[in-house]
């Protein structure tokens, strides 16, 4: 059985996550909190380390100075570990001007580096996905079956069989035809693979295992194929042995801001189906060595609270209160996601980060460093409802109030 140590896991770092705006107008996808104290970033790389894959390579491009910084404080082995996360920024050379243009270009541009890190598999991961799972498995299968592609794949619903990549599977578990977000029932019925009537279908979830020669073979050989699950991957499956790995556990695709917002919510919940707290398997981040929380006389029903957080005389249900957060007396918040703060601040004039007294805040995402003055209202509008100006915004309905804006004292952002 090969080792570990011969596979090099590439993670993609997001293009401009345009549908994640205005989360992503100043950092990239993976680069977006969870949690309250978490990025997204942590939960493919956590995944790495956990399987004992340890070397890692992030591809960025979009706003990636945060991103960066993050994993450049967070990841750094000591030197008696084989293991790096590097960052692999896109960049003009002389062969091309381009940026990136799509996952698997994405891949191909860094072609040097991969084969120069003599690894005889590529795992290909994405940054925006929510789940935990052990590469090992995935890995050993891939080997077991000599596959030259291990697709990992999720039992379907036949309501979701249209917004994702479908696979068709043989009895052998190799996977025989793919179909990009079929439409019609016909279709549809053509890629059952499982004797599952509620799941009857599989999922691509994104994730892919490499031999490095074929992955190398494939990006040469067809330049214009942009990305994997489009492109190489419904390629391949004409010419190369492709099988699917079953991944049944929790998995939540994080891009739009309403599942950005439904699946942070979730975690608030006693019934939470993503546990972050795992002995041993945990979900690394930076270490900012913050205080406890301080909690004076207040109401806290389903929340989540970071550290290093301030709540005073407020009532608070089903929230999450991200690090370094501010609530001054007399607040209630409700399905709120409020991120909190990159540092503290003393003496200042205006209108403080945090929430000032006597606001109302109710369905809505705040994100890092906002000012929200005092007896501020803020409600949730109807679902589908987009619209704002350059204070807030409304996505799908949710309130995002971006990074650094200050909200006035006294303002209602509601519907009419």
């Amino acid at each position: 059985m090969p080792s570990l140590n011969d596979i090099l896991a590439v993670i993609l770092g997001g293009g401009r996550g345009a549908r994640l705006f205005p989360l992503t107008q100043l950092r990239s996808k993976p680069a977006v909190p969870i949690a309250g104290k978490y990025r997204l970033i942590d939960i493919p790389i956590s995944n790495c380390i956990n399987s004992g894959i340890y070397r890692i390579a992030v591809l960025t491009q979009f706003n990636s100075v945060s991103l960066h910084r993050h994993i450049t404080n967070t990841y750094d082995f000591d030197a008696f570990h084989p293991g790096w996360v590097q960052i692999w920024a896109a960049e003009q050379t002389i062969e091309t001007a381009d940026w990136y243009q799509g996952t698997a270009d994405a891949v191909r541009k860094q072609t040097l580096e991969i084969q120069s890190s003599g690894a005889k598999n590529v795992l290909i991961l994405a940054g925006d996905h929510l789940y935990r799972m052990d590469y090992r498995e995935m890995a050993e299968y891939h080997w077991e079956n000599e596959a030259d592609i291990t697709v990992a794949v999720q039992p379907v619903p036949r309501a979701e069989a249209s917004r994702l990549g479908i696979l068709k599977r043989e009895s052998n578990g190799q996977i025989s035809s793919f179909a990009e977000k079929p439409k019609d029932v016909e279709t549809q019925n053509k890629f059952i693979s499982r004797d599952d009537e509620e799941r009857p279908f599989l999922g691509s979830m994104g994730i892919y295992m490499f031999k490095t020669r074929v992955l190398m073979e494939l990006l040469a050989d067809f330049p214009s194929f942009h990305d994997f699950g489009g492109d190489i991957i419904p390629q391949a499956i004409k010419t190369h042995a492709v099988y699917g790995f079953d991944f049944d556990g929790y998995w939540q695709d994080i891009g739009t801001i309403r599942s950005f917002y439904e699946t942070n919510l979730a975690l608030t919940t006693p019934q939470a189906k993503f546990n972050f707290y795992d002995p041993k398997l945990p979900i690394y981040t930076d270490r900012r060595f913050l205080p406890a929380s301080i909690i004076e006389d207040s109401k806290l029903r389903d929340v989540m609270v970071a550290e290093g957080s301030r709540i005073m005389k407020s009532d608070i249900v089903h929230s999450i209160i991200g690090i370094r957060s501010q609530i001054s007396a007399g607040c209630f918040i409700k399905d709120t996601i409020m991120m909190g703060s990159d540092y503290y601040e003393r003496g200042i004039d205006s209108v403080p980060i945090g929430i000032g007294e006597n606001s109302h805040i109710e369905g809505a995402i705040l994100d890092k460093n906002v000012r929200i003055g005092s007896n501020v209202i803020i409600r949730p509008f109807p679902r589908n409802t987009d619209m704002g100006n350059e204070k807030w915004h409304v996505r799908d309905g949710i309130v995002v109030i971006p990074k650094d804006a200050e909200i006035a004292a006294g303002t209602v952002i509601a519907p009419d």
